[in-house]
């Protein structure tokens, strides 16, 4: 069975600034940490064929999530069920611990679709009325 090291994990760059991800596939899920800087996150998307979990380990990430709005913290899970929109914002640096299923090809953005109102999730994310 695999034993993986954080640490020895092979690194992705995001498509935001400094955002990282160091994931792993199995057959029935994909595993990643990731860690954004202050302000990132990806856009609001939904996945249509994946359902993911979250696992706040560090720092503050404020989250859309269908209709509510708020900020998850160290200790935090969140679980996104499919089809259902949702973004975040790091609010300083941050580091979560995600699973999604099924694996699809191992990228985590691989089932991700824009938000059909993602201009309005953006605002909020960034505190905007």
């Amino acid at each position: 069975m695999p034993f993986y090291k954080i640490a020895d994990m092979p690194a992705k760059k995001g498509g935001t600034g400094g955002s990282v991800s160091k994931a792993v596939v199995g057959e029935l899920m994909k595993a990643a940490i990731v860690t954004y800087q202050d302000g990132e996150g990806p856009i609001p998307h939904v996945h249509n064929n994946e359902e993911q979990y979250i696992l706040m380990l560090e720092g503050n990430m404020r989250m859309v999530l269908g209709d509510e709005d708020r900020v998850i913290t160290n200790g935090d899970m969140v679980h996104i069920p499919r089809g259902v929109r949702h973004g975040s914002r790091a609010l300083g640096p941050v580091a979560f611990f995600t699973v999604k299923s099924p694996p699809g090809n191992g990228d985590l953005a691989q089932d991700s679709k824009l938000a059909d109102d993602a201009d309005e999730v953006r605002k909020r994310l960034a505190g905007v009325s």
